[in-house]
C-alpha cells in the first residue's frame, strides 16, 4: 500500500509541475543540480505570495491585480548572515538594504522581490516579522536594512493601487521552503513581461567541481526586460522567427516614457563555495553575460540588479571576537564565473517557459512564449534535442 501511495503522489506532482526549458528540448551548457534550483545550494529556501484579482478595465485602487511577492532565505529562517555582495549594470531600479552590504561584506536579512510601487509596505513587513518572529534571538542589535528587490509590472497590474499588504509578505516568507521552487507566474514575478512574452520567476543551477572538491552556483531571476526582436535561446534569434507571432497587446497602456527593450531583471546568486565578498562581486560581474546570450542589452530604462551570496563559512559572522574562515583561490574562479553565465541564460528561459499567457488591466496582454513554435525555430537552426 505504501509503495502505490508513493507512485501515486509521485505521478501526480509530476503532472502538476509544468515543463521546463530542458523538457521541451532547449539545450544548455553545464550541469545542474537536482532540483535545476537556486535551492541546490543547500540551506536557500524560496517562498511565493501571488495576487491575482479581477479583469477588464482599470479601476484605480481595485484592480485588476497581478502581482505579488517573492521571499528568499540564504540559511533558513534563522539569523546567520552570510557573506554577499551587489551590482547594477543599470541602477533604473531599486533594491534596498544594499548600501550596509558593501560596508560590512554580509546579507544579514532574507531578499524580498516584488513590484516597484510596493517594496516600502514590503520591507516595512519584513521588519515587523523579525520582531514578531525574534530574529535576532539574545543578539543585541539596534539597526537593520532588509533587502528588497523590485520591478515593473504596471502594463498588467494595477500597479498604483497599492495591492501588496503585510499578509502578503508573510505568506511569500511562510511558504518559503527548499527543493522545487515554483516558476511562471508566480510571487513577484506575476505581472511581469520579457523579451515581447509573460515573463515572470525562473531558476536553475550548475554544479562545479574544481580541485577533486564539488561546489553549487544557483539563480533565481525575476525576468522583465527586453526586447522582442533580442530574443535569442540557444544561439537562436527566436525573437526574429517570432516577430509575428503573439505580440503584446497593449490597449491602455500607461502613459510614461517607456521605451522598447525598456523593463528590469532582479538576479539571485547563491553559491556554497567558500568566496569572500570581493570574490561575490566577481560573480556579480558576470551575470551580464547570461543575461546577454538571451538578449538583454541593459537598457537606459532598465533596473538591471544582481546580489550574490555564499552559504560557506557559516560561523564567519561575529560582532567581537575573531574568527578563522575558509579562502577560495582567485586562480580557481573562473568555472564558477562560466556556472553563473550558465544558470543567469537557462533561470531566465526557464521563467519564459513556465510563464502562462496573462490579461490584465485594460485587457493589456502578454501571450506566453509558444513552446510548439519555439521548438520548430530551434530544430530549423538544429538547436533543439
Amino acid at each position: 500500500m505504501k509503495i502505490l501511495l508513493s507512485v501515486i503522489l509521485a505521478f501526480t506532482t509530476a503532472l502538476s509541475q509544468k515543463p521546463r526549458a530542458r523538457d521541451i528540448g532547449v539545450q544548455f551548457d553545464g550541469t545542474p543540480g537536482k532540483y535545476n534550483a537556486i535551492t541546490d545550494v543547500k540551506g536557500v529556501e524560496v517562498g511565493h505570495s501571488t495576487i491575482i484579482s479581477g479583469s477588464g478595465k482599470n479601476v484605480l485602487g481595485k484592480g485588476p491585480i497581478r502581482t505579488g511577492v517573492t521571499a528568499i532565505f540564504p540559511r533558513g529562517k534563522k539569523f546567520n548572515p552570510v557573506y554577499a555582495n551587489w551590482y547594477s549594470l543599470n541602477g533604473n531600479g531599486e533594491m534596498t538594504g544594499t548600501t550596509w552590504i558593501t560596508e560590512s561584506g554580509f546579507l544579514e536579512t532574507p531578499i524580498m522581490i516584488t513590484n516597484t510601487n510596493s517594496v516600502g509596505v514590503v520591507r516595512d513587513a519584513v521588519l515587523k516579522w523579525f520582531v514578531d518572529t525574534n530574529w535576532y534571538g539574545d543578539d543585541q542589535w539596534w539597526y537593520t536594512y532588509p533587502v528588497v528587490g523590485e520591478t515593473y509590472d504596471g502594463f498588467l497590474n494595477d500597479i498604483y493601487g497599492f495591492h501588496v499588504q503585510e499578509k502578503h509578505v508573510y505568506e511569500a516568507i511562510n511558504n518559503a521552503k527548499p527543493g522545487r521552487v515554483v516558476e511562471g507566474n508566480v510571487g513577484g514575478g506575476t505581472g511581469m513581461l520579457t523579451l515581447g512574452f509573460k515573463g515572470g520567476i525562473g531558476t536553475a543551477s550548475r554544479k562545479v567541481k574544481i580541485d577533486k572538491k564539488n561546489y553549487t552556483v544557483g539563480v533565481l531571476v525575476q525576468s522583465n526586460f527586453g526586447s522582442k526582436k533580442n530574443l535569442t535561446i540557444s544561439g537562436v534569434p527566436v525573437g526574429k522567427e517570432l516577430k509575428d507571432t503573439l505580440n503584446l497587446e497593449f490597449n491602455a497602456p500607461p502613459s510614461n516614457r517607456r521605451q522598447e527593450g525598456d523593463g528590469s531583471i532582479i538576479v539571485i546568486v547563491a553559491t556554497d563555495a567558500p568566496l569572500l565578498p570581493h570574490q561575490l562581486k566577481r560573480i556579480a560581474h558576470r551575470i551580464p553575460i547570461g543575461i546577454g546570450l538571451v538578449g538583454g542589452r541593459g537598457s537606459n530604462g532598465s533596473g538591471d540588479i544582481f546580489l550574490t551570496f555564499s552559504t560557506a563559512n557559516p560561523k564567519a559572522f561575529n560582532r567581537k571576537n575573531t574568527r578563522p574562515i575558509i579562502t577560495f583561490p582567485n586562480d580557481r574562479i573562473t568555472p564558477l564565473f562560466e556556472a553563473t553565465a550558465q544558470a543567469v541564460e537557462e533561470s531566465i528561459i526557464n521563467a519564459m517557459i513556465a510563464a502562462e499567457t496573462m490579461d490584465g488591466i485594460n485587457n493589456n496582454k502578454a501571450y506566453a512564449l509558444p513552446h510548439d513554435r519555439l521548438v520548430e525555430v530551434l530544430k530549423k537552426y538544429n538547436r533543439a534535442k
